[in-house]
């Protein structure tokens, strides 16, 4: 079962991590624009179990690939670090599992841009992302709560500055009753 592990620490800007990168040599993979479509059935059913459904469009603005997946996510599991299961693929045609997915009845949608700036140090993947509303996050995903502690101490990070809500759980917050809301930069 694949298992989604990560740290997200809420920062003031991206500057001082980005030096703490190049200081540690770590290896730069770009920056992209994402657009996220989270959806549930009509009867949020996905999201009262804790559990999430992604279609996401990239847009590669530096250095990154481009290209669309679709994720499930499963309810958070216990852990120092936000830990859950995790299922991903890509598309070839985001619109398409879009309306395929519509058409299976996940009705509710909430959209949502993110810029994100992609970095690999050892064994972790650490983005550098600013959301709508949200302001700048560091996210650091390793295969141990050890890597990831690591990783954060060689940025200079807090891990108890680390939060377990999700970018979708904190816009809906912004936006209760709101029937497909949207956040854009």
């Amino acid at each position: 079962m694949p298992v989604e592990l990560e740290a997200k620490i809420p920062v003031t800007h991206h500057d001082a991590v980005r030096a703490a990168l190049k200081q540690a040599n770590a290896d730069y993979i770009g920056r992209v624009l994402e657009t996220n479509h989270l959806l549930d059935r009509a009867d949020c059913s996905l999201r009262d179990a804790g559990c999430g459904l992604r279609v996401r469009k990239v847009q590669a603005l530096d250095g990154h690939a481009g290209g669309a997946t679709m994720t499930f996510k499963g309810p958070k599991q216990a852990g120092a670090f936000k830990k859950r299961e995790e299922h991903e693929t890509t598309l070839d045609d985001p619109d398409a599992a879009l309306a395929i997915l519509r058409g299976l009845g996940h009705t509710r949608e909430l959209i949502f841009e993110k810029r994100r700036e992609t970095w690999r140090l050892g064994d972790c993947v650490i983005e550098l992302d600013e959301v709508p509303l949200l302001g700048h996050f560091v996210e650091v995903e390793g295969p141990s709560t050890e890597a990831i502690q690591t990783v954060l101490e060689a940025l200079q990070l807090d891990a108890g500055e680390s939060v377990s809500e999700s970018y979708v759980g904190m816009l809906a917050a912004r936006a209760p009753g709101e029937t497909n809301p949207q956040f854009r930069f």
